[in-house]
């Protein structure tokens, strides 16, 4: 009779069905109404966006990353949340090489999954944003043939761009800030007006954020603080400044919706205590409403997003619970 095999690992030795990839594809599905949403909307552009975004990605982290990390899919989530971001004409060499810098720069150069303190998604889209600032503020309008392209997508790289007959406009949060209009709130919610890709069908965006938060896969804590806190301090604002939006038109217009249910929510850029979480979205919605309102630009979320990343190992530390049979002292 053979001797028994002992076997010495670490714990946790039950571990339960859920892993890194399952949840990474988890979102990735989620993502599919949203996606399909800008194709409804942008036409083959969307596609065309969204794939040179996720290619950029994805290829970095094969060249540069460590064996194998393509499995867990988050390299793929990247790159279509940061296509989500980006106007539907933008040329693909761009969004590609925006990719190259939100996995190289926002997530390896820290050392990988879960080292990270930006979102890359949004460091990607801050990258193209400073250096094509033109191109990221060309909005194509929804209007027109859907097999039509938004934009000379195909425009070589650091040559200017070919004339396309396609008509561009301003956003609805530029609308209200430079022009003082303000957009029907029904098209707000069905996505049917200018801007990213992403900023489209805010039902498909809350029902992909609430599944990941039925099956725990986001902190529902903060969305809904950063969707208070907006809701709230604009309201306020309005009633005293009523040229300023309300509620409503705060909340679904822009990309809040996209940012605070996929891009706020990372769980390796986000607070780890419910209270910390609190916090954290809330000051995510000051920032929104005070970048929005009286900042240079009309739109506050990426902005709002990344700087609350940076406060997050503070946060973290400010919020960490005590543990069990210890005094306070050990908290801190």
């Amino acid at each position: 009779m053979e001797n028994p095999r002992f076997e010495l690992t670490a714990s946790p030795h039950i571990k339960g069905p859920d892993s890194t990839p399952r949840i990474m594809w988890s979102v990735v599905g989620s993502l599919a109404p949203v996606i399909f949403a800008a194709i409804w909307y942008f036409g083959p552009s969307a596609v065309f966006v969204i794939a040179a975004a996720t290619l950029g990605c994805v290829l970095t982290e094969r060249v540069f990353g460590p064996g194998g990390s393509l499995k867990d899919g988050s390299a793929v989530i990247t790159g279509l949340l940061l296509g989500l971001t980006l106007p539907a004409g933008i040329p693909l060499w761009m969004a590609f090489l925006g990719g190259i810098f939100a996995i190289g720069l926002g997530k390896l150069i820290f050392g990988g999954l879960g080292q990270n303190v930006f979102n890359p998604a949004l460091l990607g889209r801050a990258f193209l944003q400073a250096a094509f600032p033109e191109a990221l503020t060309t909005w194509p309008n929804v209007s027109g043939p859907w097999w039509a392209l938004r934009g000379d997508n195909f425009a070589l790289p650091f040559m200017s761009a070919n004339p396309v007959a396609t008509v561009t406009g301003a956003t609805p949060l530029g609308l209200m800030k430079f022009e003082g209009t303000h957009t029907e709130l029904a098209k707000l919610i069905i996505g049917s007006t200018g801007g990213s890709l992403g900023e489209t069908a805010a039902v498909m965006i809350l029902l992909g954020g609430a599944y990941l938060a039925l099956k725990k896969y986001l902190d529902w804590r903060i969305p809904i603080s950063i969707f208070l806190t907006v809701a709230v301090l604009s309201q306020i604002i309005h009633v005293f400044m009523p040229e300023e939006p309300g509620a409503l038109f705060m909340l679904f217009s822009g990309g809040l919706m996209l940012g605070a249910v996929f891009m706020a929510t990372d769980m390796v850029t986000s607070p780890t205590a419910p209270k910390g979480a609190w916090i954290y979205g809330g000051g995510i919605g000051v920032l929104v409403v005070v970048i929005r309102l009286w900042g240079g630009l009309p739109e506050g979320v990426m902005y709002a997003i990344l700087l609350m990343n940076s406060l997050v190992p503070f946060i973290n530390r400010a919020t960490q619970p005590r543990l069990f049979g210890t005094g306070k002292e050990a908290a801190a």
